[in-house]
């Protein structure tokens, strides 16, 4: 694994030759054992001890490497970008600090300058409280800005920086569009105009000077482009739920609308890149009568869908993969692991052996890719690693570790494999259960996931790893209504709330607990969203299973969110309201249903401890359900608590909060089991 202490890195940086059709050698990772010696669990603070290495890129001729490395703390932070020569990876990085700054991501604009997009602390503000001419102490405020570094002189150049106006009242100036392979001492950026209005601007990544191309509308957010040319506009609305999809041919002067999508809840449409066919781009839909979403060519003058490429049956495309060109090269998806249907069959043979480099049991994301298909950075993830970045040379036939997020030996994590559960109906559904460090029998946690038309992956969990280290079980279960498995498996969910959606999660927690010999008499539920909604509807159904219950930001009254929903839906034809009926269930026909679906209404029927957490500013879904969840829990002399987090939206806090509710999530399951 990636994620090991540092000797073992070493003997994983360069392992021996490709053989025969150029794949890896199959070699594993550890000594048989090692993976699974008997070494104590991390302490919950190792898990929120700050990022090492936050990104690796590979320069568009694959001649560079660049790492970004965090060397300050979350309160002090400061980073530096390593160059390393990709001809010699293993050899002396020459390093630039960067400053009192935190670097989100990197790409390459040429072979010789490189963009970070960076995240420094603006000033501590004070405000006036409404209605009073008192003064207090406001909230933190924190800028983006990317920076362009020359990788041979280390010269520093802040993009924009001929605007001091805008630099000193634009927070964020950090979203690059396109990186303009073509022209490579310039790059596409879109960044606020006084006005509030977005714009699109050309800015030499030499000079940062900057030269506006083109104002958005009234709720523009984005643009994406071919070779220069802004193709896709997309305005959001007031909400912020609904993108509405604009598009422009080249050639054409005017926009025109192509569609309109949801963003958080199931999108339905996203980018790729450019198509081979001018006038055509790639992004990932699904047609009507179809069950997956799959990548696909739209032409930009009539906005049509062409035939899928490289489709799965049963698995949606989680993104497609393009290289430093722009070309496609194929569509990810997740089956046992991460996998890629390649448009050339020849990077399959590479992926399939770097998969087996890591012993079959981690998520090998290509991030870059040269213009020769040669020199790779491969993102590797997985239930016991938490993140390394990998250089693979095709031609030298070697791998070296360039970076890792965070120094967590695999060792002392928990192990995690996937269960084939059958339902009580006769169906099969997936789920993820995680073993504490050295799998012994135990107590099991169960993490429904949010959406809930998303899906739990085999990638690293933090919340997970947590949990098993305190010496239980931990299972993901991927019920049905989720997503990722088609539009059929979906649908299978909708107006299930409650009942065949909860089913699902109980007969994974049956199976769990028969497959490995866990103590039935502690299991305790958590989840954030839908998943805090099934934490609290198990806890209403199955009193004699759950031993406490926790939910973060979730909905605990259907008829009520329903309703919220329809007061605020401000969008045409109501897009979000109508997606919401659809899979929650309609009031004027399911309103009983509804209410017995719903944990606020039955909360006389709980009998373990409760545990709520809310942002304050969640714009998802209100801080109301929780204030009412609490409040019937309270009128039915039920325990509970509810911590609100101030300055927090849907579970968007920092890590420092997230230890703290960690640790008081640990302390309310191991007082349930005791």
């Amino acid at each position: 694994m990636a994620g090991m202490h540092k000797a073992a890195r070493a003997a994983l940086s360069r392992r021996g030759l490709l053989a025969g059709a150029g794949g890896l050698t199959a070699m594993a990772a550890l000594p048989p054992g090692a993976a699974r010696a008997q070494v104590g669990a991390y302490p919950l603070s190792e898990f929120f001890k700050p990022t090492m290495s936050s990104g690796a890129a590979l320069s568009p001729a694959g001649s560079r490497i660049a790492v970004a490395e965090s060397l300050g703390t979350d309160e002090d932070p400061r980073s530096a970008v390593d160059f390393i020569d990709a001809a010699d990876p293993e050899g002396q990085r020459r390093r630039i600090e960067l400053g009192a700054v935190r670097v989100s991501s990197i790409e390459w604009a040429n072979d010789e300058r490189l963009l970070a997009s960076v995240i420094l602390k603006a000033r501590t503000a004070t405000r006036s409280m409404a209605g009073s001419n008192r003064r207090v102490e406001g909230v933190e405020y924190y800028m983006r800005r990317t920076v362009s570094v020359n990788a041979t002189t280390g010269d520093v150049v802040v993009l924009f920086s001929d605007q001091r106006n805008r630099m000193r009242s634009t927070f964020d100036m950090g979203r690059i569009i396109d990186m303009l392979p073509d022209d490579p001492d310039n790059v596409l950026m879109a960044a606020w105009e006084s006005d509030g209005v977005m714009g699109l601007h050309r800015v030499n990544v030499n000079t940062g000077a900057a030269t506006r191309m083109e104002r958005g509308g009234s709720g523009t957010y984005h643009w994406r482009a071919v070779n220069g040319v802004p193709v896709l506009r997309h305005d959001m609305n007031s909400r912020g739920t609904v993108e509405t999809i604009m598009v422009r041919a080249p050639g054409e002067t005017e926009w025109k609308m192509a569609r309109r999508t949801r963003v958080r809840e199931a999108p339905d449409f996203l980018w790729v890149g450019a198509g081979e066919t001018p006038g055509k781009v790639l992004v990932i839909a699904r047609l009507d009568n179809e069950d997956v979403q799959s990548v696909r060519e739209m032409d930009l003058t009539t906005t049509a869908l062409g035939a899928p490429l490289n489709p799965r049956p049963g698995r949606d495309v989680a993104y497609g993969l393009p290289d430093s060109a722009g070309n496609y090269l194929g569509a990810a998806y997740y089956g046992q692991r991460l996998e890629y249907e390649f448009a050339d069959p020849a990077l399959a043979v590479h992926h399939r052996a770097l998969n087996r480099f890591f012993d079959n049991r981690c998520n090998v994301h290509f991030t870059d890719v040269d213009k020769a298909r040669n020199r790779f950075i491969a993102y590797v993830n997985g239930p016991e690693e938490p993140g390394s970045w990998f250089f693979y040379d095709k031609a030298a036939r070697a791998i070296v570790n360039l970076g890792q997020a965070r120094d967590l030996d695999p060792a002392r994590l928990g192990a995690s494999e996937v269960l084939q559960v059958q339902t009580r109906d006769g169906a099969t559904i997936e789920a993820y259960l995680t073993a504490p460090p050295g799998g012994a029998p135990g107590p099991l946690i169960v993490l429904p996931h949010g959406g809930p038309e998303v899906r739990d992956t085999p990638s690293w969990d933090r919340q997970v790893q947590v949990l098993a280290a305190q010496g239980w079980w931990v299972l993901r279960p991927n019920f049905r209504g989720s997503g990722g498995y088609g539009q059929t498996f979906a649908q299978q969910g909708w107006t299930r709330w409650g009942d065949r959606m909860q089913d699902d999660v109980e007969d994974a927690v049956a199976h769990a607990v028969s497959a490995k010999g866990l103590d039935a008499s502690k299991v305790g539920i958590m989840g954030t969203s839908y998943g805090a909604y099934a934490a609290l509807m198990g806890a209403v159904k199955r009193p004699d299973l759950y031993k406490a219950a926790i939910g973060i930001c979730g909905v605990y009254d259907l008829p009520d969110v329903l309703a919220w929903e329809d007061r605020e839906d401000d969008t045409p034809g109501q897009p979000i309201y109508e997606f919401w009926t659809k899979r929650i269930g309609d009031r004027s026909v399911m309103g009983a249903a509804l209410e017995a679906g719903s944990p606020r209404r039955r909360a006389n029927e709980i009998t373990c401890p409760v545990v709520l957490v809310h942002g304050v500013d969640d714009p998802v879904l209100p801080l109301i359900q929780s204030r009412r969840m609490r409040d019937a829990l309270r009128s039915a002399g039920k325990t509970v608590e509810l911590i609100e987090v101030e300055d927090a939206g849907h579970a968007d806090w920092e890590d420092a909060k997230e230890q703290e509710l960690m640790t008081r999530y640990v302390a309310v399951f191991r007082q349930a089991f005791a």
